[in-house]
């Protein structure tokens, strides 16, 4: 329910770019959450063209090439740059960053990725055009950061493995404009094992391991801090090691960097206190979403121990979307609902919305896996596919439509930001 003085801020006809811009976060997570609708109403739209639904869409690249540029790079990024565009100077006690550098490179990150969807159909040549726009923009706030990072006095591991990530990622993003001139997967694989491996779970891992204890430890009495020094460059290091092993092609041998990630993310599920966590629902968000970590590595632990030991391929993408949604994009909504309800001056409260929102995106990792599960024997498991695309849309329009306003309007207690 909207309260009087949110009404009241809300109606303001002045100021409004004044507003949008006054904080890194704001600009950012408005462009991450009109591609959250974007990115799956075409997807869901391509999935019917290519099932016989809808008439073919025509695209000129491939649009499996394309649904992972948008999920790796068109999505979540927006919300990571808000994040770390608005943390690192407050982590590392510098000043922060000019509105000028963050404005640009996020008009630019938005400007690429709205080129991206008309490059589809114009030709590749659009396509890597905006991939170049959207680089742009990444390597703006990428080298802002970096300056930050280096004008600090104090630097933790966080900060480096954060850097380093970032850094993997617009290496895979070059990849990706390579793919789409050439058409050769070689360069797509190398994009998505670099985006996913070496930039998405270093990222949102790190983020974790940072957040999760601060935020726990600030709503649960006696509650003891755990940041265990060797879990993050463990991380760094078999990630890398998942993603090298793809592109040598011995995806049989994955078990050896996945399973210590199970392992390690099962660790710290329960050295977080995953069962306290449900005393607050904000929390209990970041632990579910963050025990798909688990999941998902413990789904390649067995399907690469299955093809070492058979030569069989189980499961299919159902790991790769167990740890896409129920991980990546499990984390990044509970996250930015946390900063966003904060930094809004809002109660960090989940209301039913924000807690059904998590929920549907259980709901919508499990359909995904349960098209990968049973599509060898079942004629019809695509259409698990297309409802996990619909339940992708039920669960988060309602929770763009809930959050987005709060970046064009002004704090409701009256503060700067």
């Amino acid at each position: 329910m909207t309260t009087s003085r949110e009404s009241a801020t809300a109606v303001r006809p002045s100021g409004i770019w004044h507003v949008f811009s006054a904080a890194p976060h704001r600009m950012f997570f408005l462009a991450g959450t009109v591609q959250i609708v974007l990115i799956m109403g075409w997807w869901t739209v391509t999935l019917s063209s290519l099932y016989g639904i809808l008439p073919a869409g025509g695209t000129r690249l491939n649009p499996v090439w394309a649904h992972a540029f948008l999920m790796i790079y068109g999505l979540f990024p927006f919300f990571i740059f808000g994040f770390l565009a608005t943390v690192y100077p407050r982590w590392m006690n510098t000043p922060a960053l000019s509105r000028r550098t963050y404005v640009s490179a996020s008009l630019l990150m938005a400007g690429g990725g709205a080129l991206f969807y008309p490059g589809l159909y114009a030709g590749t040549g659009i396509v890597a055009l905006a991939t170049a726009v959207f680089l742009c923009g990444w390597l703006t706030i990428l080298v802002a950061l970096l300056r930050v990072y280096h004008a600090a006095g104090q630097r933790g591991p966080h900060e480096r493995a954060l850097n380093l990530a970032l850094a993997a990622g617009a290496l895979g993003i070059a990849c990706f404009a390579v793919a789409a001139v050439s058409g050769n997967p070689t360069w797509f694989v190398a994009a998505r094992e670099f985006g996913l491996w070496m930039f998405l779970v270093p990222v949102v891992f790190g983020v974790s391991h940072r957040m999760i204890p601060f935020f726990g430890n600030s709503v649960l009495e006696n509650y003891r801090i755990v940041r265990p020094a060797w879990s993050l460059p463990l991380v760094l290091v078999c990630a890398t090691g998942h993603a090298v092993l793809v592109l040598w092609g011995e995806r049989r041998w994955l078990f050896v960097c996945d399973l210590p990630l199970m392992l390690t993310g099962l660790y710290h599920s329960v050295a977080w206190g995953f069962r306290r966590s449900f005393h607050d629902r904000l929390l209990a968000m970041l632990h579910i979403a963050f025990f798909w970590f688990t999941l998902a590595t413990a789904l390649y632990s067995l399907q690469s121990l299955v093809l070492l030991g058979s030569g069989r391929l189980l499961f299919g993408r159902a790991p790769l979307h167990a740890l896409g949604i129920g991980f990546v994009l499990g984390m990044v909504v509970a996250m930015v609902s946390r900063v966003s309800l904060g930094h809004s001056g809002r109660a960090l409260v989940a209301d039913h919305l924000t807690w059904i929102t998590l929920l549907g995106i259980n709901v919508t990792a499990l359909l995904r896996l349960a098209a990968a599960l049973t599509a060898p024997f079942f004629v019809y498991a695509h259409f698990f596919n297309l409802a996990a695309a619909g339940a992708w849309l039920v669960c988060l329009a309602p929770w763009v439509w809930r959050y987005a306003p709060m970046y064009l309007r002004p704090r409701i207690d009256g503060r700067a930001g």
